[in-house]
């Protein structure tokens, strides 16, 4: 407006002279200079006094597009503080429904309100709205509208219904209420899947009766719109007995999961690696520290594999990059041809997995460079944890799997376990549980003299030595010999 009127700018060319201010761009604010200076001088006004005002428009244009953005910002910023402080549970149901749209976003919600102490439960056919809904001060429900093939006016056709004659009572009362044209198997499949008619029975169960479900359905209806009495309308409390449903045991974990991962986009009631994750709390990194990391460093991390690009190199190898979630995040893993030759049968979506990795970053970005990996399994994971809770395991040279305990039949280990193959490499003979001292030196020494040498351990086990193949890469130079028959013993180190 002050352009317009000292200047004589229409209404167009003002705007331009906001952009030129607003994003900061020199030649444009010259271009103006002398067209504002030009345009004051025009309208009568001294050049003495256009001068100081363009002094004083022209710093401010460094920083007032900054000014009234943090301002605002800051203000939102404030709201939304008070809102999560005071009503947590309305304002992450708000959050998430805003924010419905890209399931990243509300996964890590979601994680934000098992933080909060704030349970985030399946769709309910009788609590859930169309969208993400507050049930109570530690309660928030998915909607249903987040339900894959469900319509959205099947959806307002039984909320109608739900508010209009009360709370569906049981199967065959849900059954013989919902009206909606567009409601068919599909449409119910995707509910009982999606965990909305838990209430009514385990999922497995509901979905081995859908064709009955659905028969009942289309019969109730037909007989409501023909205005037909029959026993049943006459005596309610016999209406159950009109849809008997067979017995099916609840689906394994694995199995229900994934319906709710196909059909909510997110794993809700649990997490395919929430029970190993407990167990190996403290052996691993989070897939949300791996940018904290040292470029090169290793590490250790776990999770489940959400996918698994394969792809081709120019030399003809196969590798692949397999992105890894784990409780909290996400992260990247490169599978280079060696490393995916060896483990490609564990690539597999779905699949949880222990990594043993190198630190990597490309434009800034940070990911993992995996040199070897274990398959995790409920079985197996506890001897996972005591493998790594014994500092046994930094890259094992094949796949880890579960053992079965000793019978009291089999035969005692021999008093002296058999030596080892030779190896290429050097080699550092473990006998007995070594100390976290002891790892600690070898550490340092393995770091302070990197090479072209694998280095391997041969850990005393059962009355045996197991090959180790870890992630140290040294030179062989007498020094670090010596080093290493310091700490180890002279026996115990093979070049």
């Amino acid at each position: 407006l002050t352009a317009i009127k000292l200047a004589g700018y229409s209404w167009l060319e003002a705007d331009l002279f906001r952009k030129a201010m607003g994003k900061k761009i020199p030649e444009l604010m010259l271009e103006q200079e002398k067209k504002f200076m030009d345009g004051c001088v025009a309208n009568g006004i001294s050049k003495e006094l256009v001068k100081d005002l363009w002094g004083r428009i022209k710093p401010f244009a460094m920083y007032a597009f900054n000014k009234s953005h943090s301002a605002s910002y800051g203000m939102v910023a404030y709201q939304t503080a008070y809102m999560k402080a005071n009503y947590p549970a309305e304002y992450m149901a708000s959050l998430m429904t805003a924010e419905s749209a890209d399931l990243e976003k509300v996964a890590a919600a979601v994680h934000e309100c098992g933080r909060m102490g704030i349970k985030v439960l399946p769709p309910d056919i009788n609590e859930s709205l169309k969208t993400f809904t507050y049930i109570d001060d530690q309660t928030i429900r998915f909607g249903l509208l987040v339900i894959k093939n469900l319509g959205s006016e099947v959806i307002e056709s039984m909320i109608e219904e739900r508010k209009a004659n009360g709370p569906f009572v049981d199967l065959a009362d849900f059954a013989g209420r919902v009206s909606h044209r567009a409601f068919n198997k599909k449409s119910l499949e995707a509910m009982i899947k999606a965990g909305a008619l838990d209430r009514f029975g385990n999922r497995n169960m509901l979905l081995q009766n859908v064709e009955q479900i659905m028969n009942f359905n289309r019969t109730t209806i037909q007989e409501k719109e023909q205005n037909q009495t029959s026993l049943f309308d006459l005596a309610p409390n016999l209406e159950q007995n009109k849809l008997r449903l067979k017995e099916y045991p609840r689906a394994p974990k694995q199995e229900y999961l994934g319906w709710e991962k196909e059909f909510l986009g997110l794993y809700i009631t649990n997490h395919p690696y929430a029970d190993q994750a407990k167990i190996l709390e403290g052996h691993v990194i989070t897939c949300d520290q791996v940018p904290d990391q040292k470029v090169n460093k290793y590490v250790r991390v776990a999770g489940m594999i959400v996918t698994a690009k394969k792809i081709v190199t120019k030399k003809g190898d196969n590798m692949a990059f397999v992105t890894l979630q784990d409780m909290v995040d996400t992260t990247e893993l490169i599978i280079f041809p060696r490393t995916f030759k060896e483990f490609e049968y564990l690539l597999e979506d779905g699949n949880t997995i222990l990594v043993s990795a190198k630190v990597n970053e490309r434009e800034g970005e940070k990911s993992l460079i995996a040199n070897s990996i274990i398959q995790l399994t409920d079985e197996g994971i506890e001897e996972v944890a005591n493998m790594l809770k014994g500092g046994q395991w930094v890259a094992d040279d094949k796949p880890a799997q579960p053992s079965s305990p000793s019978s009291p039949s089999q035969p005692s280990p021999p008093s002296q376990p058999p030596e080892p193959t030779a190896t290429t490499g050097i080699s550092v003979k473990l006998r007995g549980k070594p100390s976290q001292e002891m790892i600690a030196e070898l550490r340092d020494v393995f770091q302070s003299c990197p090479g072209r040498e694998r280095v391997y351990f041969l850990v005393e086990s059962a009355g045996s030595f197991r090959k180790i193949e870890t992630d140290y890469m040294v030179e062989n130079t007498p020094n670090l010999i010596r080093a290493l028959r310091n700490i180890v013993g002279r026996e115990n180190v093979e070049v």
